[in-house]
Formats: structure tokens, C-alpha cells, sequence
């Protein structure tokens, strides 16, 4: 049976793991782009937006390419104070204006000190750790380190040590550090491993996870992300989460909402 099982997961990876998965997932969005930066910034924020149905999750980000006037990472170096107003009508479910304006806020404070966001989740994994589990902990107190952050934005940014499933940021991770000929991930990052990736853990992929037998624990927690990226790299330990894309393609095909 893990043999079976290892041939249909590879073959499914195989089957979603192309072009054609990007024009409905949110992953379209940064796709537009070429520059590092703009790749990053519009990667980021719509994977933070990522729960609910696809369509409006672009819809979402569309709307925050607008604001930004087609040029992310330029608008957010130089953008003043006043070019901050239009953002009070963008809303996403629970994303709500002051959670933009704390977000423009991070995201100028570091581009301005920084050249990627990726050493924003990097310095904090060392090539020893097994996983990304430090990075993302060492993002969430980084984010949330401006004197005037709100209390009510760090629902938006997951950390394991709420024991969180993380899904979003680990999805993002996806996007910018898995690297193959396929042209769905981007594969810009250097610093970080792809087996250091771990599953972005959704409804779906609980689902079929569990069917399959990679999911024991009654709960969808952080250790329920852990064990299962740790059944999967059993079967592919350079690139674990290749698999993110037979689980969730498997399980989309159910029901076409994010988790």
C-alpha cells in the first residue's frame, strides 16, 4: 500500500503541479510581475489574505495591485503618509483598514532597510534546522516589533508557538523557495532549503491527508503540520511539500474553497 500510495501521490503532484494551476489560484497574482520585490510584497500580502473562496481572494488582490498603482514595491518605498487614505476602503472578510495601514506601515519600514523580505524569515533558520518552524516564529515577533502594532492585525499573521497551523505563511514559503521546471513556484529564494518547507495545512489537504492515512492526530494543529510533512518527506525528503499540490488538487476538485 505505501508504495501504491507513493506512485498516486507523485502522479497527482505531477498532474496539478503546472501552468494551468496558476490561472485560478491566488498564486496568479504574483505572476504578473518580474521584480523580486514586487513578487514578494503582492506574494505576501495575498497569501495573508488566503482563506475563502478563490475568486474573491484575487478579487482582493487585484484591488491591492490598484491601490498600489500596478508598482508594489515602488509604492511602498516612497509612498507618504496621505497615499495611505485609499486603503481605508479596502477590506478582505476579517482584513480590515487598520490592518493595511499596519501592514503599509511594516512593509516600508523594512524595505527601506531591507533588499528582500526573504532575510525577514531566513535569519532566523539555521542550515541545521530541520524545518522552517524558527523562521516563521522569528517573522511573527519581527512583524509585530513597530512600537504601534495593533493587537487585532496579529490574527492575520499565524506563529507556531499559538500553535497555529501556519497555512498562509507556509504557503507563501512555497511560492518564493520551491524551485522546478514547472513554472508555478517562483524559486527566488536561495537561503532557505526546500526540504525545510512544511505543508500549508487546509481543509483540503487535512482531508485527503487523513484519507490517505499521512494525517494520525484528531486535531489541525501545528504538530498535525509537522507529522504530516514528516509522512511526506518519507516519500520525496528534498521537496516535501511537491505535494501540496496532490493533496489540495485532489481535495479542490470537492469543494473549490481555501481552508
Amino acid at each position: 500500500m505505501q508504495q501504491q500510495l507513493r506512485e498516486h501521490l507523485l502522479e497527482k503532484a505531477e498532474e496539478f503541479n503546472n501552468r494551468d494551476f496558476i490561472e485560478k489560484d491566488p498564486i496568479s497574482l504574483p505572476h504578473q510581475f518580474s521584480k523580486l520585490q514586487d513578487i514578494e510584497i503582492i506574494g505576501f500580502w495575498v497569501a495573508m489574505l488566503a482563506w475563502g473562496n478563490r475568486t474573491s481572494i484575487i478579487n482582493s488582490g487585484k484591488k491591492l495591485i490598484r491601490l498600489m498603482d500596478g508598482a508594489p514595491h515602488d509604492f511602498i518605498v516612497n509612498h507618504e503618509e496621505k497615499d495611505r487614505k485609499s486603503f481605508l476602503g479596502f477590506k478582505h472578510r476579517t482584513f480590515q483598514p487598520l490592518d493595511s495601514l499596519y501592514f503599509l506601515e511594516f512593509l516600508q519600514y523594512y524595505y527601506r532597510n531591507h533588499e528582500s523580505l526573504e532575510t525577514a524569515f531566513s535569519e532566523y533558520i539555521s542550515e541545521k534546522d530541520e524545518t522552517i518552524e524558527h523562521g516563521l516564529i522569528g517573522f511573527h515577533k519581527l512583524f509585530f516589533s513597530l512600537p504601534d502594532a495593533p493587537q487585532r492585525t496579529r490574527k492575520h499573521i499565524a506563529t507556531p508557538v499559538r500553535k497555529s497551523t501556519c497555512k498562509r505563511l507556509c504557503m507563501f514559503l512555497r511560492w518564493m523557495v520551491r524551485q522546478d521546471n514547472k513554472g508555478v513556484d517562483f524559486g527566488l529564494w536561495k537561503q532557505i532549503n526546500p526540504s525545510q518547507l512544511l505543508m500549508p495545512l487546509d481543509v483540503h489537504v487535512d482531508r485527503v491527508g487523513r484519507r490517505y492515512g499521512l494525517i494520525k492526530r484528531k486535531q489541525r494543529d501545528w504538530k498535525t503540520v509537522l507529522e504530516l510533512t514528516h509522512n511526506l518527506r518519507k516519500i520525496r525528503p528534498e521537496d516535501p511539500v511537491v505535494f501540496d499540490f496532490a493533496l489540495f488538487g485532489i481535495g479542490v476538485l470537492e469543494k473549490d474553497v481555501f481552508g
